[in-house]
């Protein structure tokens, strides 16, 4: 049984292929009474949407959201919240080659083996285009998040071997949007632009990094041993395709340091709240969120597909020559950015959500 669904209070199931009518999902669980804009949604699906730049998928969407149900007069009902973004560019031609042949590095074959059938249109379920409906549901549940003071940043801090040197830190959306690479500085943001221009010339692609950062999450979100916080956050960023490793707070760097150096030591502000004089822990511990920002990194390969000849096999198993057709990004990473914050608003409504059940 495949899992289409993410959350436990708060739901969003989708459903889609790459190449077929529409993607689509529900949210299930968003409390009644949160005023929904649709242009506001818009938004973070355009910032999503591919041929947006050079950087980018030349495939033309135009992404428009279309609300089924769950909302009356503005606002939602607290029933659930049914959406389709229709695909208006698809080309199925484009993988004809690819019917009978898996590609490297692509879920071709492992979805043959776990359903034996695929729908070899650009990868069908398993491509990046399903995750326009994980940026409409995120969409969602920032319009109630964002009322309580939630804010979330993501921002690409790493491209191939080309790195931002600052430390993570909170960015306004107009700092990272103000370069098509989504780095919110400018040197770097330039040199990183000039290596995926290189990369696409030379038929190749480039993995990297995003940061993410989140101000206002309260202490006492996250549920113990299974549920912890960060465990459902890196849950979340692991679904996103090519996704290799997430990290929080200090993550790898931590381990090399003593207890004594890496320990947050706990402290009262002027206004008596308890917060932490350093950060190393990312703003979790014990699997609850402690009142710091929420700091996490997370790493994504080099897309799959590319223009140079690779070896292969088809599906009875003989020996093919693959060479990457149709329309792919060179870089996965300024189109990843809106991907991480919809998972992180995703996972922290639900947290929220559990977090008001709690209480008593």
């Amino acid at each position: 049984m495949a899992a289409n669904t993410f959350g436990e209070c708060i739901r969003l199931t989708t459903f889609g292929e790459s190449h077929g009518e529409a993607m689509g999902g529900i949210l299930d669980g968003l409390p009644a009474g949160v005023a929904i804009d649709v242009n506001h949604i818009q938004i973070e699906l355009d910032r999503r949407r591919p041929g947006q730049s050079r950087l980018t998928t030349p495939r033309k969407e135009s992404d428009r959201i279309e609300i089924l149900s769950g909302l009356f007069e503005g606002r939602s009902t607290g029933t659930p919240i049914g959406f389709i973004i229709r695909n208006e560019n698809a080309k199925e031609k484009d993988y004809d080659h690819l019917k009978d042949t898996f590609r490297p590095s692509h879920a071709d074959y492992t979805y043959t083996a776990k359903f034996g059938v695929r729908d070899h249109r650009g990868g069908g379920r398993a491509s990046a285009r399903e995750t326009v409906s994980r940026v409409a549901g995120g969409a969602l549940v920032k319009s109630w998040l964002q009322i309580e003071g939630i804010e979330v940043s993501a921002y690409v801090e790493r491209v191939g071997e080309i790195a931002m040197a600052a430390e993570p830190t909170f960015y306004q959306r107009g700092q990272v949007d103000a370069h098509d690479v989504r780095c919110p500085d400018a040197e770097t943001a330039e040199a990183m632009t000039a290596a995926i221009d290189e990369a696409r010339r030379a038929g190749d692609t480039l993995g990297g990094a995003v940061v993410v950062v989140v101000r206002g999450v309260p202490a006492g979100w996250g549920e113990p041993v299974f549920d912890k916080l960060h465990a459902v956050l890196a849950h979340g960023f692991f679904s996103l395709p090519a996704v290799k490793g997430v990290e929080f707070g200090s993550g790898f760097e931590g381990t090399q340091l003593t207890g004594s150096a890496h320990n947050d030591a706990f402290a009262s502000t002027p206004e008596g709240a308890i917060r932490t004089t350093s950060n190393h822990s990312g703003g979790i511990q014990g699997g609850i969120s402690n009142g710091m920002e929420i700091v996490a990194r997370i790493g994504f390969k080099p897309v799959a597909t590319i223009r140079s000849e690779q070896d292969s096999v088809d599906a009875q198993g003989q020996a093919v020559k693959v060479v990457g057709k149709g329309r792919h990004d060179p870089c996965v990473l300024p189109r990843a950015v809106p991907l991480v914050e919809a998972m992180t608003w995703l996972v922290l409504g639900d947290a929220a959500a559990r977090a008001k059940m709690n209480r008593v």
